[in-house]
């Protein structure tokens, strides 16, 4: 089912959220066992295009991102019209934030077969660099009729162009369209949140914050940015505590743990 397990790899980007990092020692990608293994098993059988597209995924996984590069540009030589090789080799730029790559492996991916991911993958970008394509792109997507929990993604990446383009209003405007079409799409109410404590509009980005948290109580973003717009009302017993909780949702929270540090 393409939205809910997609369109969270395409936010991770989009928000100011903290997320996770790959593990890393010295500055160098930490590869696991079972990479390895599959290290191994491609030797075995270089030609299983199955197995080679699985240890993309693992390198990708843990920030071997030049290597999973490898692993698709090798299937890429033999298939260069494969729209999903093109997609994959585009995730993979995007986490290792070669944007303008990211871009080019999108575009190319979209001449070939203009999906709805790739579209939104590419819009995505498009709103994070302040490209106007992002607003075409977002209009093409809407002609497709695909429904409005579609309808609730354009909306939010027009709303993350205009926050990224300092136009505060239609930033909110678009937000809220995004959540009037899916009142759960966690993001959006971040986003609106973000624009909110990035114009100093502090106890508007809290109530929206406190909102986020409501609509999932197990995401420990939403408390840590509770945590730092008390911190910015100077309420700092309040904001020790909201980072305390989002450190108890995700332990490795660093900034969060960064928060309890300074307070004390």
């Amino acid at each position: 089912m393409f939205p809910a397990v997609i369109i969270a790899a395409l936010l991770v980007s989009s928000c100011n959220n903290n997320k996770d990092k790959a593990a890393t020692q010295n500055g160098v990608a930490t590869i696991p066992p079972y990479t390895n293994y599959l290290t191994n098993q491609v030797k075995e059988h270089p030609d299983s295009v199955g197995l080679r597209l699985m240890l993309a995924a693992s390198l990708d996984s843990a920030g071997a991102y030049q290597q999973a590069l490898t692993q698709v540009d090798s299937l890429l030589q033999k298939d260069s019209l494969n729209n999903g090789l093109w997609f994959t080799k585009a995730q993979v730029l995007e986490h290792a934030k070669d944007t303008f790559a990211a871009i080019a492996a999108y575009k190319n991916t979209i001449a070939i077969y203009p999906s709805p991911q790739a579209l939104l993958a590419l819009t995505n970008l498009y709103a994070e660099t302040k490209n106007p394509k992002a607003l075409e792109l977002c209009q093409r997507i809407n002609d497709l009729r695909m429904g409005r929990e579609y309808d609730s993604y354009t909306a939010f990446f027009t709303g993350v162009y205009y926050e990224h383009t300092g136009n505060s209003k239609q930033a909110l405007h678009w937000l809220d369209e995004s959540i009037s079409n899916n009142y759960t799409f966690i993001d959006a109410y971040m986003e609106k949140g973000f624009v909110y404590y990035d114009t100093k509009q502090y106890s508007e980005a809290l109530k929206i914050f406190n909102t986020a948290a409501t609509v999932n109580n197990t995401y420990a973003d939403a408390y840590y940015w509770q945590g730092k717009t008390y911190e910015a009302l100077q309420k700092k017993q309040e904001a020790k505590e909201k980072y305390q909780q989002a450190l108890s949702l995700n332990k490795n929270l660093q900034e969060a743990a960064e928060g309890i540090k300074r307070l004390e």
